[in-house]
């Protein structure tokens, strides 16, 4: 394991007796001696749990005070998957996947009633956590959102946090992918002053104190941000209770939520901007959506030539890691691609 790290980071590919009564726990350990670090520092063996979101954060939100870790940690990317049921491109990330084990993890939030089918073989296979319904542009959505962080802060070694859904796909091998996340000074998280109707024009007044119109921003839904970021996300009893209450539709609260709270906040660990790649160009609420007719050589073209940006405060081509929205249909023609197109 470590010399594949290695190898991804140079580039390559009590008087008279008392008794008090007390209520029995809901926490049970993962494992059974919980005086060795081992106990400690394992993931779970199951992402099976029966703690309910109040517990979640609160066990999730755990933090060490010593910097340093008193054991060789490798740290991993939390692949995040925020479905409502299938992932039809689960093919195409079994193959991005496959030989990099021990540097990812996956966490998939779909329906609570969804009964994943995926072979003992598969990444997915059981990576399912327990979930309640998201409905888009209303705080469920973010509850579902820190619910995955929560799952995923439950495995110290994971240090990068990325969001999902089942139509995205990745735009480059996991090596390089790696790489890109691990060195990078920022978590990647749009947050822009949109003083227009869709941005600042969504802002209510009663935010106030705790968050200011000109500290109103609006961002993509779909992030990465480091370990520390993810902590402030699940912990946070600050913010939600005014964007729970203040920002329902035309407020669509998973758009500002989380990059008003954290420019508040941690502003200087924000890149300002999203890896994965959208189309926007059709109009309307909802990013266009592409199936097999799409999938071209000349189409990821465009894609990879189509704008620049700054990594670690300076220029750079390679500006997505992701993209969306792609339909069932694109899976066949992505995955004959994906050698040529993707380095995977």
């Amino acid at each position: 394991m470590k010399a594949r790290l290695v190898a991804l980071e140079e580039g390559k590919d009590p008087s008279p007796t008392t008794i008090i009564r007390t209520n029995q726990t809901r926490f049970h350990p993962c494992y059974g001696d919980q005086s060795s670090l081992e106990s400690w520092i394992r993931p779970p063996s199951t992402l099976v749990h029966t703690m309910n979101d109040t517990e979640l954060f609160w066990r999730a939100s755990f933090v060490p005070r010593i910097v340093e870790y008193p054991f060789e940690r490798t740290p991993k990317i939390a692949f995040m998957f925020l479905t409502r049921g299938p992932l039809p491109m689960a093919p195409l990330w079994e193959r991005f996947f496959k030989g990099n084990e021990g540097l990812y993890s996956i966490y998939i939030h779909s329906l609570p009633n969804y009964q994943a089918n995926f072979s003992l073989s598969s990444a997915f296979y059981r990576r399912q956590i327990p979930s309640q319904v998201a409905e888009w542009g209303k705080m469920t959505m973010c509850d579902a959102e820190r619910r995955l962080l929560a799952n995923a802060l439950l495995d110290i070694s994971n240090e990068w946090f990325v969001l999902l859904s089942e139509a995205c796909i990745p735009l480059h091998n996991f090596s390089t992918i790696y790489r890109y996340i691990s060195r990078s000074h920022y978590s990647f998280m749009g947050s822009v002053d949109e003083r227009g109707p869709y941005g600042r024009g969504r802002y209510n007044a009663n935010m106030a104190p705790e968050v200011n119109i000109t500290e109103w921003r609006k961002g993509s839904q779909w992030f990465e941000i480091n370990r520390k970021l993810a902590i402030d996300v699940v912990e946070d009893k600050i913010f939600y209770p005014k964007f729970e209450k203040y920002c329902r539709p035309a407020c669509y609260v998973d758009e500002h939520y989380f990059p008003t709270m954290l420019s508040i906040q941690s502003p200087r660990f924000l890149a300002n901007r999203s890896l994965t790649w959208v189309d926007w160009s059709r109009g309307g609420a909802h990013p266009a959506t592409f199936g097999k007719a799409d999938i071209k050589e000349q189409f990821f073209k465009q894609i990879f030539d189509s704008k620049t940006c700054t990594y670690d405060d300076e220029n750079s081509s390679v500006c997505h890691l992701f993209a969306r929205k792609f339909a069932p249909s694109a899976l066949e023609p992505l995955l004959e691609n994906a050698s040529k197109v993707f380095g995977f």
